[in-house]
Order: C-alpha cells, then sequence, then structure tokens
C-alpha cells in the first residue's frame, strides 16, 4: 500500500494547530460532499480520502502516531510493545538499547515481518503475532443530521458491519465534530481488545437560520409603516414562537439580539447561545392614487 500524506490531501503543513485541521477538513469536505457532486466518482473517491485524513490529524494522539510511524502508524503500538519486550530480555546482557539495532531500516523489517508488508492491516500475515494480543482496526462513519435534529438530545439506531447500533446523540454537536464509541470497531485478534468507531456528523444548512458557533442568525419582514411607527412582531426560533417590539424609527438591516435564544451549548445542560435577528423592511407596492397623495404629502411636511 502506497503512503498516503494526508497532510497534503488537507492542503495543510505538518505544523498545523488543530483548528487549521478542522478548517481546511470542513471546506473540503463540504467542496467534494457526493451531495454536491452526484455520480462524480472522482469526486467521492476525494471525499473518502478527506474523511480519512481528517480522522487521523484531527485525533491528537492518532496524528502522534501518524507522525512517528507514516503509514505504519495503527501499528505503533505493537511496535512499542515488541520493543520494549525486547529491552526487557536483553537488558544486563550487553545489548545496546535503543532500536532492535539502532536504525530506521529495521522499523520497517518489523512492520514486515509482523503484518506481511508496510501499512498492511490484521490477516494477512500470522507471523509473528501468534502469542500477542492486537487491537482491532478503528472503524469510521458519517452521520448525517440537520440542524433542528442537533438542537436536541435525540437517539438514534445506524447499522456498522451487520450490527444495529443504538446512540444517543447530545445537543449541540457540530457541524464536523467527531466523537469515539470505544469497542465497536472491528474484533480484536488473539482475545485483544476491539478497535473503536469514529463517528462525524454532518449538519447540512437550514432555509431559516444560520449558525455561527453557539449562536443563530435568522431575518425577518416587517413592512413600512410597523418600521415608521413602531409595533410587534413575531418571531420563529428554534424552540417556539417570541413576540418582539419594533421601536418607532427602525431602520433596515437593523440586528437586535435575543439573549439566550440560540444554539444549545455542547454537553452544557440549559446554556444557550443567542439569536441574532435582522429586520428587513419591505417598501409597499402597487400603491393607489390616494396613497401616493399622502406620502407626498408626508415628503412636503
Amino acid at each position: 500500500m502506497a503512503f498516503i500524506d494526508y497532510y497534503k490531501i488537507l492542503g495543510i503543513e505538518r505544523n498545523a494547530s488543530a483548528d487549521d485541521i478542522k478548517k481546511a477538513y470542513r471546506k473540503l469536505a463540504r467542496k467534494y460532499h457526493p451531495d454536491m457532486n452526484p455520480d462524480d466518482k472522482e469526486a467521492e473517491k476525494k471525499f473518502k480520502e478527506i474523511n480519512e485524513a481528517n480522522e487521523v490529524l484531527s485525533n491528537a494522539e492518532n496524528r502522534a502516531k501518524y507522525d512517528k510511524y507514516g503509514e505504519n502508524w495503527k501499528h505503533g503500538e505493537e511496535y512499542e510493545r515488541a520493543q520494549q519486550q525486547q529491552r526487557q530480555q536483553y537488558s544486563g546482557g550487553g545489548f545496546s538499547g535503543g532500536d532492535f539495532g539502532g536504525g530506521g531500516e529495521d522499523l520497517s523489517d518489523f512492520f514486515q515481518s509482523m503484518f506481511g508488508g508496510a501499512g498492511g492491516g490484521f490477516g494477512r500475515s500470522s507471523r509473528g503475532s501468534a502469542s500477542g494480543k492486537f487491537k482491532g482496526q478503528d472503524i469510521s462513519a458519517e452521520l448525517n443530521l440537520n440542524l433542528r435534529d442537533a438542537y436536541k438530545t435525540h437517539q438514534q439506531t445506524f447499522e456498522i458491519n451487520g450490527k444495529k447500533i443504538r446512540i444517543t446523540i447530545p445537543a449541540g454537536v457540530y457541524d464536523g465534530q467527531q466523537i469515539k464509541l470505544k469497542g465497536h470497531g472491528n474484533p480484536g485478534m488473539n482475545g485483544g481488545p476491539n478497535g473503536d468507531l469514529y463517528i462525524t456528523f454532518n449538519i447540512t444548512e437550514d432555509k431559516d437560520f444560520k449558525r455561527e458557533g453557539d449562536n443563530l442568525r435568522a431575518s425577518v419582514d416587517i413592512d413600512l409603516y410597523t418600521a415608521v411607527l413602531g409595533g410587534d412582531v413575531n418571531i420563529q426560533t428554534l424552540d417556539g414562537s417570541v413576540k418582539l417590539k419594533v421601536k418607532p424609527g427602525t431602520q433596515n438591516g437593523t440586528t437586535v439580539r435575543l439573549k439566550g435564544k440560540g444554539f444549545p451549548i455542547y454537553k452544557k445542560e440549559n446554556e444557550f447561545g443567542d439569536l441574532y435577528v435582522t429586520y428587513n423592511v419591505k417598501i409597499p407596492t402597487h400603491l393607489t392614487e390616494k396613497q401616493k397623495e399622502l406620502f407626498q404629502q408626508l415628503k412636503n411636511s
């Protein structure tokens, strides 16, 4: 299996921050998402590569292994255990310590002999694993939610490898967020633990609300008379309807804040962001002659 440069796939430097990784992933995931590129096999392939790269680099532990072992990062723990056993075996007997001979080539030889080739998966070769317990491979999956689903804590059932899994999704999850379900990956080898399941949430945009972190933005139309004279207007939030008082002389594009009416803050019970509502003042059309005359009188006054 050829080496895959996850940093290159996401278009970032090796010293990129976690925030840089998140931004790069979200930008590319939207660009190559299957819904945006129907029947495009190349886009589908690119989308899978992007998700694979994000799975590794967005997890600090996996990223550290990848930086150290490259394409063999999934088997780094097995190498380190074998290395430690080798140290213990030769301690006090003239062995100089370090690596199996101290060369990078020996590291490759280790993976070659244990897993049947650089980057090879479990089961391709049993050499070197007969007496060891190995963790099963991790699995990555995606779960699509709309904004209103993500607003409330709810349960959802899906199927992985023929097995149904039911999870509780906390309110406030964000687009691109990844969670780990320990032990729900592929079975371990020789009595080893199962791998883990990593789920990435894809949250689609809403026609009425735009999410900005824990805050929401929306707009509402008001007529010219309400903007000039003031009045009441009903605002729909994700938690019901709210009546707002419009101040006299409100200008088009004025934005008001509804504190605590935004999105729930992830894993912080009863804490919410704010809702920012922008007024769109609608100019009346198809005026009668009498109405035009009244507006003219206002202008002249």
